[in-house]
């Protein structure tokens, strides 16, 4: 068997505490030899393992960034606020972890929750993420990730509701995956159409990571089910909704194409005698992101290395690429809400090769405190929930926010015509 060992020419990239690490195939093991996952073939017909890196920051979280940005606070108030649905360019749902939907009318946030769902708001459990339908213009319905109880047990579920015309109420409509493993931390709660569709679910390991490596378990995986909640016939099991499997607790991936996502992960906190190595990495169908085999830039036949982890712990919250026009230099880049460490990540990939960290800079360190939500509005500008009232920040006088990142000339530009 052919085996993939990781080569470091411990290059430090300046200020960044980069090591650029390259994985290359060697020989050793008997046995048959692997084959390419289906991301390392997909960058381009003629890519080989050579061309993967995993990048190792191994101090901090990257030089501070340069391009100039302002926030402006859209709605505070909130508790523990963790997913946003835009109903127009002034109109957002919130979802606050204690179980309530509330709605942000022309900045203002509405005394009245539009829904309480019965969740279970213990550690990192609660109401999570929203997110639309495709059709939500014509059909109204949306979907929730919360945890909840369920005939004496606590369980993570998704359901799909239906909101009311005017935007103030909303019903429950029907189940479309349960019994989702639950525990203290390690719940996911990401929810995502993606291009084809179809729903995106990411999910925690629950504290048991061999979880993540049991493909008949919902726990550390993206899952993949229809707008109805069925498996789609294209799965990479038949029959299972996994789709990526080796997960620990994603809170953030996005599209870079129809195919490719790049995936969002929080490292160990003490498992295995481990700690920190957040990582982000690039994946598609079937694949397996390695958790708990792999730890920091560790590599393994038939598991996907990450491309770049940071040895000091982040860890991760939402992540979206940026599609807007407010900041053109962001633009293609996947920007990450980081928790502990209290920062927006910059991540720029190789336009040659989306599977290749190129540069990477942190932004509003220590400005918003924790950032857990990041996701681009229908005006193209950035917003991003913060999660300082969750017992593990600083919880102001004002409570959590939602906030806009934009560029100076874009705010400016609003102000004037208002």
């Amino acid at each position: 068997m052919k085996t993939r060992m990781l080569t470091c020419p411990f290059m430090l990239l300046g200020a960044m505490g980069l090591v650029a690490c390259t994985s290359l195939p060697i020989s050793g093991e008997t046995g048959s030899e692997s084959t390419p996952s289906r991301v390392e073939e997909a960058s381009n017909p003629e890519s080989s393992l050579a061309e993967r890196t995993c990048e190792l920051v191994e101090s901090g979280f990257g030089p501070t960034g340069t391009v100039p940005i302002r926030t402006e606070v859209v709605a505070s108030g909130l508790e523990v606020p963790w997913g946003l649905l835009f109903l127009s360019a002034d109109r957002l749902l919130v979802t606050e972890r204690s179980g309530q939907i509330r709605l942000v009318e022309n900045g203002e946030l509405q005394p009245e929750p539009v829904a309480t769902i019965p969740a279970v708001d213990r550690g990192e459990g609660g109401l999570l993420d929203i997110e639309a339908h495709p059709d939500f213009d014509s059909n109204r319905q949306f979907y929730l990730y919360f945890t909840t109880n369920a005939g004496g047990a606590t369980t993570n579920r998704v359901e799909r509701w239906q909101l009311s015309e005017d935007g103030r109420s909303a019903r429950r409509d029907r189940t479309i995956v349960d019994n989702i493993p639950v525990a203290q931390f390690h719940n996911g709660g990401r929810l995502r159409f993606g291009p084809d569709g179809m729903l995106y679910i990411g999910t925690g390991d629950a504290r048991d990571p061999d979880l993540s490596q049991d493909p008949e378990s919902l726990a550390g995986k993206i899952l993949r089910v229809t707008p109805e909640g069925d498996v789609p016939t294209d799965n990479p099991i038949a029959g299972n909704p996994t789709y990526i499997l080796g997960i620990r607790n994603t809170q953030g991936f996005d599209w870079f194409n129809a195919d490719i996502l790049w995936v969002s992960d929080h490292g160990p906190s003490g498992e295995l005698g481990r700690r920190g190595h957040d990582k982000i990495s690039v994946a598609q169908a079937g694949d397996n992101l390695g958790w708990p085999t792999l730890h920091g830039c560790e590599t393994q036949a038939g598991l996907v290395e990450p491309s770049i982890t940071w040895r000091e712990a982040v860890p991760p919250g939402g992540a979206a690429i940026y599609t807007g026009e407010a900041i053109p230099e962001w633009q293609g880049d996947l920007i990450v809400g980081a928790l502990g460490s209290r920062h927006l990540q910059r991540v720029q990939f190789d336009p040659d090769n989306p599977y290749r960290v190129a540069a990477h800079e942190v932004y509003l360190q220590d400005q918003l405190g924790r950032i857990r939500e990041v996701k681009m509005g229908p005006d193209g500008e950035l917003y991003v929930t913060t999660s300082n009232c969750d017992g593990r920040g600083s919880c102001p006088t004002g409570g959590d926010q939602v906030l806009r990142i934009t560029s100076p000339a874009s705010a400016m530009r609003q102000s004037q015509s208002r």
